[in-house]
Protein backbone atom coordinates (compact mmCIF):
# COMPACT_ATOMS: atom_id res chain seq x y z
CA UNK A 1 0.00 0.00 0.00
CA UNK A 2 2.80 2.42 0.90
CA UNK A 3 4.51 1.64 -2.39
CA UNK A 4 1.34 2.56 -4.33
CA UNK A 5 0.99 5.88 -2.44
CA UNK A 6 4.67 6.63 -2.99
CA UNK A 7 4.29 5.80 -6.71
CA UNK A 8 1.32 8.19 -7.01
CA UNK A 9 3.28 10.98 -5.28
CA UNK A 10 6.29 10.45 -7.52
CA UNK A 11 4.11 10.38 -10.64
CA UNK A 12 2.30 13.57 -9.60
CA UNK A 13 5.62 15.30 -8.90
CA UNK A 14 6.97 14.20 -12.26
CA UNK A 15 3.87 15.48 -14.06
CA UNK A 16 4.12 18.84 -12.28
CA UNK A 17 7.80 19.11 -13.18
CA UNK A 18 7.05 18.38 -16.84
CA UNK A 19 4.38 21.11 -16.92
CA UNK A 20 6.82 23.76 -15.67
CA UNK A 21 9.14 25.54 -18.05
CA UNK A 22 12.72 26.36 -17.03
CA UNK A 23 12.74 29.08 -14.39
CA UNK A 24 9.52 27.83 -12.77
CA UNK A 25 7.10 29.36 -15.27
CA UNK A 26 4.25 27.18 -16.43
CA UNK A 27 4.50 25.88 -19.94
CA UNK A 28 2.73 27.90 -22.62
CA UNK A 29 -0.59 26.75 -23.90
CA UNK A 30 -1.07 26.27 -27.60
CA UNK A 31 -3.15 29.46 -27.84
CA UNK A 32 -0.42 31.49 -26.08
CA UNK A 33 2.14 30.13 -28.51
CA UNK A 34 -0.02 31.31 -31.41
CA UNK A 35 -1.14 34.69 -30.05
CA UNK A 36 1.96 35.60 -28.02
CA UNK A 37 2.49 36.10 -24.31
CA UNK A 38 -0.48 36.99 -22.17
CA UNK A 39 -0.48 40.28 -20.28
CA UNK A 40 -3.12 42.66 -19.11
CA UNK A 41 -4.41 45.25 -21.56
CA UNK A 42 -3.49 48.72 -20.38
CA UNK A 43 -0.52 47.46 -18.37
CA UNK A 44 3.10 48.62 -18.46
CA UNK A 45 3.99 45.52 -20.45
CA UNK A 46 1.21 46.25 -22.95
CA UNK A 47 2.59 49.77 -23.46
CA UNK A 48 6.19 48.57 -23.75
CA UNK A 49 5.46 45.73 -26.18
CA UNK A 50 2.81 47.30 -28.40
CA UNK A 51 3.85 50.95 -28.46
CA UNK A 52 7.22 51.47 -26.80
CA UNK A 53 7.68 53.00 -23.38
CA UNK A 54 10.89 54.96 -23.98
CA UNK A 55 12.50 57.49 -26.24
CA UNK A 56 16.20 58.23 -26.56
CA UNK A 57 18.17 61.44 -26.79
CA UNK A 58 21.47 62.59 -28.27
CA UNK A 59 24.39 63.38 -26.00
CA UNK A 60 23.74 66.44 -23.84
CA UNK A 61 20.39 67.08 -25.61
CA UNK A 62 16.75 67.08 -24.61
CA UNK A 63 15.12 67.86 -27.94
CA UNK A 64 12.95 65.11 -29.41
CA UNK A 65 14.04 63.30 -32.56
CA UNK A 66 11.58 62.38 -35.31
CA UNK A 67 11.66 58.80 -34.06
CA UNK A 68 10.93 59.95 -30.49
CA UNK A 69 7.96 62.01 -31.71
CA UNK A 70 6.58 59.01 -33.58
CA UNK A 71 6.82 56.84 -30.45
CA UNK A 72 5.19 59.57 -28.35
CA UNK A 73 2.34 59.93 -30.86
CA UNK A 74 1.72 56.20 -30.47
CA UNK A 75 1.91 56.56 -26.67
CA UNK A 76 -0.66 59.39 -26.79
CA UNK A 77 -3.01 57.21 -28.87
CA UNK A 78 -2.51 54.33 -26.42
CA UNK A 79 -3.21 56.67 -23.50
CA UNK A 80 -6.39 57.86 -25.25
CA UNK A 81 -7.53 54.24 -25.38
CA UNK A 82 -6.71 53.76 -21.68
CA UNK A 83 -8.07 57.10 -20.49
CA UNK A 84 -7.89 56.13 -16.82
CA UNK A 85 -4.15 55.49 -16.94
CA UNK A 86 -1.86 57.97 -15.21
CA UNK A 87 1.83 58.04 -15.99
CA UNK A 88 5.18 59.06 -14.65
CA UNK A 89 7.70 60.25 -17.22
CA UNK A 90 11.19 59.45 -16.00
CA UNK A 91 14.19 61.39 -17.30
CA UNK A 92 17.53 59.58 -17.44
CA UNK A 93 21.11 60.41 -18.46
CA UNK A 94 24.35 58.59 -19.08
CA UNK A 95 27.08 58.58 -16.44
CA UNK A 96 29.03 61.51 -17.82
CA UNK A 97 28.62 64.84 -16.07
CA UNK A 98 27.99 65.76 -12.46
CA UNK A 99 25.05 64.43 -10.49
CA UNK A 100 23.44 67.88 -10.37
CA UNK A 101 23.90 68.51 -14.09
CA UNK A 102 22.40 65.14 -14.99
CA UNK A 103 19.43 65.60 -12.67
CA UNK A 104 18.65 68.89 -14.43
CA UNK A 105 19.15 67.35 -17.89
CA UNK A 106 16.96 64.36 -16.97
CA UNK A 107 14.24 66.76 -15.86
CA UNK A 108 14.45 68.65 -19.17
CA UNK A 109 14.14 65.32 -21.04
CA UNK A 110 11.12 64.26 -18.97
CA UNK A 111 9.54 67.70 -19.42
CA UNK A 112 10.08 67.65 -23.20
CA UNK A 113 8.44 64.22 -23.33
CA UNK A 114 5.51 65.27 -21.11
CA UNK A 115 4.99 68.48 -23.09
CA UNK A 116 4.81 66.54 -26.35
CA UNK A 117 2.30 64.09 -24.87
CA UNK A 118 0.18 67.02 -23.65
CA UNK A 119 0.34 68.61 -27.11
CA UNK A 120 -1.06 65.31 -28.42
CA UNK A 121 -4.04 65.58 -26.08
CA UNK A 122 -2.94 63.81 -22.89
CA UNK A 123 -4.25 65.78 -19.91
CA UNK A 124 -1.64 67.43 -17.70
CA UNK A 125 -3.20 65.95 -14.55
CA UNK A 126 -2.43 62.44 -15.85
CA UNK A 127 1.31 63.12 -16.11
CA UNK A 128 3.96 63.38 -13.43
CA UNK A 129 7.65 63.85 -14.20
CA UNK A 130 10.74 62.80 -12.29
CA UNK A 131 14.45 62.90 -13.05
CA UNK A 132 16.81 60.15 -12.02
CA UNK A 133 19.80 61.73 -13.76
CA UNK A 134 22.49 59.08 -14.01
CA UNK A 135 21.30 57.12 -10.96
CA UNK A 136 19.35 54.37 -12.77
CA UNK A 137 21.25 53.29 -15.88
CA UNK A 138 19.59 50.79 -18.18
CA UNK A 139 23.06 49.51 -19.09
CA UNK A 140 25.80 49.90 -16.47
CA UNK A 141 28.66 49.53 -18.96
CA UNK A 142 30.88 52.53 -19.63
CA UNK A 143 30.91 52.81 -23.41
CA UNK A 144 29.08 54.64 -26.19
CA UNK A 145 26.53 51.85 -26.73
CA UNK A 146 25.56 51.83 -23.05
CA UNK A 147 25.49 55.63 -22.84
CA UNK A 148 23.11 55.78 -25.81
CA UNK A 149 20.70 53.38 -24.03
CA UNK A 150 20.89 55.41 -20.84
CA UNK A 151 20.02 58.78 -22.45
CA UNK A 152 16.26 58.31 -22.37
CA UNK A 153 12.86 59.12 -20.98
CA UNK A 154 10.62 56.28 -19.91
CA UNK A 155 6.83 56.42 -19.64
CA UNK A 156 5.71 54.37 -16.65
CA UNK A 157 2.09 53.49 -15.83
CA UNK A 158 1.26 54.46 -12.24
Amino acid sequence: MRLKILSVIVAASFAAACAAAPGGETASTESEAISGPAYEAGSQQDLAVNVGDRVHFAFDKYDLTDQARETLQQQAAWLATYSGAKIIVEGHCDERGTREYNLALGERRATATANYLMAQGVAKDRIQIISYGKERPEDPASNERAWAKNRRSVTVIK
